[in-house]
C-alpha cells in the first residue's frame, strides 16, 4: 500500500469529537450554537476567523471587534459519543442535537447571533 493510501485510510479511521458548541459573549450573554463532526477544528476555525476579522457571522464579528476576545467563551455543550458502526451518519446526529440545543436556546435578536424564523417575541 502506498504511503498516501496508508494516511488517507488511517485518517478515515480517526475519530473526532462530534457534537455541539456554543460561543458565548460574556458582556451580553448573547450566543451563536454550531454542531459539528470535528469540535476542536470548528472550534479553532471560528477562532481564527474573529481573529482575523473575517468571519461570516457579521454580528459576532462586530461584538468581537467591540469587546475584544477576553469577553467571549467557548464551550462545548454535548459531545456524541460514536461507536464502531461505521452506519451512524454522525453529520445528521450533530445538526439534530444543534436543532434541539437552538430550541431551547432561542438565540435569536437580543439573545444570539442567529437569524431565523424561530425567533421569540
Amino acid at each position: 500500500m502506498s504511503n498516501k493510501k496508508a494516511l488517507k485510510a488511517s485518517y478515515k479511521q480517526m475519530k473526532f469529537r462530534v457534537g455541539v458548541f456554543r460561543i458565548i459573549n460574556t458582556m451580553n450573554n448573547k450566543v451563536l450554537i454550531e454542531g459539528s463532526v470535528n469540535l476542536d477544528s470548528i472550534i479553532k476555525r471560528h477562532q481564527f476567523e474573529l481573529k482575523s476579522g473575517a468571519h461570516k457571522n457579521e454580528a459576532l464579528q462586530k461584538d468581537w471587534n467591540e469587546f475584544g476576545a477576553d469577553h467571549f467563551q467557548f464551550e462545548i455543550l454535548s459531545e456524541i459519543q460514536q461507536d464502531d458502526n461505521n452506519q451512524t451518519d454522525y453529520r445528521k446526529e450533530a445538526k439534530k442535537l444543534e436543532s434541539m440545543f437552538i430550541e431551547e436556546y432561542q438565540p435569536f435578536g437580543t439573545r444570539g447571533y442567529h437569524s431565523g424564523f424561530n425567533q421569540l417575541p
